[in-house]
């Protein structure tokens, strides 16, 4: 089947409102458009170099779990979250109560993640992976009412307060699982020969277009592009995330899922979504860079140390991986004193490599800010 020739689905009369059908997709797919050739070359080339330096950076799992925080908050801030970067590596206590249902959200997602790319390593990729990982994602935050964990069970809607003035409305939930069926057939079929990131695209848009649970799609869906690609070994490591991508170009994201439902035109979302991949990875690729030339000069400034150097590199461990610390941290991951624990910050405050944050003499909270600069920018 081309491309070309895609047909979106149809509208489906139900009791006062027509519901959205998509086509199934679990077919496959070819096309003529010989721009989708150079993205889909580009797109490959830069998440083949990402993935490499997913393989050969030292350590890489440390650096890893600060991509998924950042993948996290901004997945969610798409939602209307207000967390920024700075909150979500802080415990709960130091987070404005106002917004500690934001930051639990995202804390979610980081959870969700974590164990969804764990579960990956026994199982493949599935409809009860998913299922499992809005379980996860919707536990004690908004939504928590709305059958976490299971594909919903009523119709739903996008845009407007109402079926009455929806802007979409997804299809009927009694249709729900026989798409999702054939969504999870396509991702395996082996006797297709459609490359993993046009699969991958035309997953999303028909994820999002069956939008199967009652809350938490956006986040789900886009969460699963990363799961499909470490799933394959397209990736060996969860590095590459849209989501900054997608909220900076938040309009035209959303106009490319409308355009496939409203006038048939998949080459556009196809377009869209791998020029996304492309720039994304290169963006990795520069932090990756970064991380590299900021680490290694921190090590030269660790030197200076001298006998604590060994405990400093330690505690750094920690900070690539979650850059905040109070001293009571450092006690309870280092197996040291409150005055060692003390005493090795403040050195690493002295060396610029921490900044305290609070202004308080007590209850004094750092930040590895120029580590953490590389996820904000």
């Amino acid at each position: 089947m081309k491309l070309e020739s895609f047909q979106s689905g149809k509208l489906r009369k139900q009791y006062q409102y027509a519901s959205f059908t998509p086509t199934s997709i679990n077919l496959e797919w070819t096309w003529g458009d010989a721009a989708i050739n150079l993205l889909l070359e580009r797109a490959t080339k830069a998440l083949s170099e990402l993935n490499a330096y997913s393989m050969v950076v030292p350590e890489v799992d440390l650096f890893i779990q600060m991509h998924i925080t950042k993948e996290a908050n901004t997945s969610s801030r798409i939602e209307g979250t207000q967390t920024n970067m700075d909150e979500a590596v802080m415990d709960i206590e130091n987070v404005a109560p106002e917004k500690r249902d934001d930051w639990q959200e995202v804390q979610n997602y980081i959870q969700a993640m974590n164990d969804a790319i764990a579960e990956l390593n026994r199982l493949p990729l599935s409809n009860r992976l998913l299922k499992t990982t809005h379980g996860i994602l919707m536990q004690g935050v908004r939504g928590e009412h709305k059958s976490p964990g299971e594909y919903r069970t009523t119709q739903n809607w996008i845009g407007g307060t109402s079926l009455a003035d929806a802007v979409f409305i997804p299809p009927h939930q009694d249709e729900v699982a026989e798409l999702m069926s054939d969504l999870e057939k396509f991702w395996h079929n082996d006797g297709i020969a459609v490359p993993h990131l046009i699969r991958v695209a035309l997953s999303h848009y028909q994820f999002e277009t069956i939008h199967p649970f009652c809350d938490g799609n956006g986040r789900i869906g886009r969460l699963l592009i990363t799961l499909y690609l470490v799933s394959t070994k397209f990736l060996h490591r969860p590095c590459l995330y849209l989501s900054a991508y997608l909220e900076k170009h938040k309009g035209a994201y959303y106009d490319a899922l409308t355009t496939v439902r409203a006038s048939h035109n998949i080459i556009h979302w196809i377009k869209f979504f791998l020029l996304a991949v492309a720039e994304t990875a290169e963006n990795g690729i520069q932090t990756f860079r970064q991380i590299l030339e900021l680490k290694h000069q921190v090590d030269q400034k660790l030197i200076k140390l001298g006998r604590r150097t060994e405990i400093a590199h330690r505690l750094m461990n920690l900070l690539y991986r979650r850059p905040v610390i109070t001293s009571p941290q450092a006690v309870a991951a280092l197996g040291v004193t409150q005055k060692t624990a003390i005493d090795l910050i403040g050195k690493l405050a002295e060396l610029g490599i921490l900044r305290e944050i609070t202004g308080y003499k007590k209850n004094r909270i750092f930040i590895f800010h120029e580590y953490l600069a590389l996820f904000t920018s």
